[in-house]
């Protein structure tokens, strides 16, 4: 019986040896069936890496230097370009209407597509086709849309909002001219409504019917039941829409070159970066604004996306 205690004891710490030798081994080997999978992707990674990261890095280093083609030989300057960014007047109006463009743009679209999907969030014959066409403004290019309101709709000599207006006897309006901040948030709210309503109706398609039966048996009106039970199933898909549709709408630059053509009225901070750097040569100046904008977007890019995830865990 000692001997076989004895040779169990002594077996014990192999199978223990072995065991871990086993599991090294597994992970080894899942550490290269990993590697397998990414090398394909490494080309892609690196390409991203030098499109994106490379000019990021000479924007941050830019950003503290004086560097501009009509001052003298480039030097460093710290956080002087930062500092002064809250003492120019200039880039205060034009943080004030990107504020202004962002907000009003992205709440008057969520408020339009909210509309939108309660419409279509029922049967109806045609409904493919009326959900196709709602989406459409989404699929044009900006510049074209920019193009088409400002020729088609805004202008004084054959827009159709003129010729609306002249019917009830109305003198005709230059409104790409006398209104730029809220010609360019037509045109976004008209582009951004069907993407608002793609994400709302997501939602409401996602809605549990047996409940809304039972609220209409117990008496509840239309009202009641969006109020008290859509809206709150609702919240995240709302929240959604509108940080994805901040994250763009902050960067609008198209429709103010196209509409505006670079109207003080209606410029933004993206806007106003390009002009410094392209007209002013500043580029010192211009890449420190730039990177502040680069730390909005993603201080918005990460709540977008940890209100994702939080919508995936829900569901």
């Amino acid at each position: 019986m000692t001997d076989i205690a004895q040779e169990s004891a002594e077996a014990k710490p192999e199978r223990g040896q072995a065991a871990l030798d086993r599991a090294a081994a597994v992970k080894s080997l899942q550490r290269r069936e990993g590697w397998k999978r990414r090398i394909p992707l490494l080309p892609a990674l690196l390409f991203t890496i030098i499109v994106t990261q490379v000019p990021f890095v000479f924007a941050l280093y830019y950003s503290f230097t004086d560097f501009n083609l009509f001052g003298e030989a480039r030097k460093l300057v710290g956080f002087e370009n930062y500092g002064d960014l809250f003492g120019d007047m200039f880039f205060r109006d034009a943080a004030w209407i990107s504020i202004q463009i962002t907000v009003l743009s992205v709440l008057l679209s969520l408020v339009v597509g909210t509309g939108l999907a309660m419409l279509l969030d029922r049967k109806f014959i045609g409904q493919g086709l009326v959900r196709t066409l709602i989406i459409t403004p989404f699929l044009i290019m900006p510049v074209v849309a920019s193009f088409v309101w400002k020729n088609q709709m805004f202008s004084a000599t054959f827009g159709v909002l003129n010729w609306v207006i002249e019917l009830f006897g109305f003198e005709g309006t230059p409104f790409a001219t006398r209104y730029p901040l809220y010609s360019v948030i037509i045109v976004l709210v008209w582009q951004w409504s069907p993407f608002m309503m793609l994400i709302v109706l997501a939602g409401l398609q996602g809605q549990d019917t047996s409940v809304l039966e039972a609220a209409k048996v117990d008496g509840a009106n239309n009202w009641g039941i969006f109020r008290q039970i859509t809206f709150p199933q609702l919240r995240p898909f709302l929240e959604l829409g509108t940080l994805l549709g901040a994250i763009y709408l902050v960067q609008v630059y198209d429709h103010i070159e196209v509409i505006t053509g670079g109207s003080p009225l209606a410029k933004n901070l993206p806007f106003f970066i390009a002009q410094r750097t392209q007209i002013g040569f500043d580029f010192g100046r211009g890449s420190a604004e730039a990177i502040i904008v680069v730390i909005a977007s993603i201080i918005l890019a990460n709540i977008g996306l940890r209100v994702l995830s939080n919508l995936f865990e829900g569901d």
